[in-house]
């Protein structure tokens, strides 16, 4: 097959997986389109009450006005954005540093998987909300406090997913590493940590989930700003539009995060 014979074919696969591209996410916002009419036409006739459920319409005019307006929470929309960010981050990416290599390794070196899996066990099935009267009580309401809260929902899922993932590493290419002469770290590293990367990604973005969860339910116990906050706030003023708006924002955000995710993934796992 010649040179221009492949630059063809390969011009051709690439206008297919863009028109395949288009068509999925024209899809995507059709559907969105189509939950956000219904959505809008039930209140619009009454068949829902605008008592229990904020119109899609008004919920566009609130986000607006929530950027110059502290009502009712006592803070606009990017200072409990970025109240709520600060604290989601910071727990998460401290879970991340230390949940991650800690579950490789355990997965790797038996002595290490023997000492730290009883203690483990004990703490994993522990809520992570239940954390929140005890660091209350250790930290106050402050970032660390928060921060403490996320950890440990995040914290979870990392070590989980990336014990598993080297576990699963292909014994065939552990068998390969060490018969070419690799030592064990060197096969640990060279072999059962790129194979972990699939599971590791995946540990990471239950992470995000637990995390966003978690502070949510932290900042409506023990918070002075925040997403969680602001839907606490519309709790008790009964104003359901605050509620929608929160809780819209939260998914907003952990959609972008996956998206970053997804992103990451697919350039550092391209051999996948």
């Amino acid at each position: 097959m010649d040179k221009k014979t492949k630059t063809k074919k390969r011009d051709k696969l690439g206008r297919g997986q863009n028109a395949s591209a288009y068509t999925y996410a024209m899809l995507s916002f059709a559907g969105v389109m189509a939950f956000l009419i219904i959505w809008q036409l039930l209140l619009v006739a009454g068949i829902v009450s605008d008592r229990y459920l904020a119109k899609p319409t008004e919920l566009v005019v609130l986000f607006v006005q929530k950027f110059s307006d502290p009502a009712p929470d006592g803070a606009t929309l990017l200072v409990s954005i970025w109240a709520s960010l600060r604290v989601s981050l910071t727990g998460l990416i401290l879970a991340i540093v230390i949940g991650v290599p800690l579950g490789l390794c355990m997965g790797w070196f038996k002595a290490l998987d023997r000492l730290v899996t009883p203690i483990f066990e004990i703490i994993r099935p522990i809520p992570p909300v239940s954390w929140i009267p005890l660091t209350i009580l250790w930290m106050g309401i402050g970032l660390r406090a928060k921060a403490f809260i996320i950890f440990f929902s995040a914290f979870i899922p990392c070590v989980i997913n990336s014990y598993t993932g080297v576990k699963l590493t292909n014994k065939t290419l552990i068998n390969v590493a060490r018969t070419s002469g690799a030592s064990y770290v060197e096969t640990f590293y060279k072999v059962a940590i790129p194979s972990a990367l699939t599971m590791v990604f995946t540990g990471i973005r239950v992470a995000v989930g637990n995390a966003w969860s978690t502070l949510v339910a932290a900042e409506m116990l023990a918070a002075s700003a925040g997403l969680g906050y602001m839907i606490l706030m519309g709790r008790m003023f009964a104003r359901a539009d605050i509620i929608i708006l929160g809780m819209l924002v939260i998914g907003a955000i952990g959609a972008f995060f996956n998206g970053i995710l997804s992103f990451v993934e697919n350039h550092v796992i391209k051999w996948r």
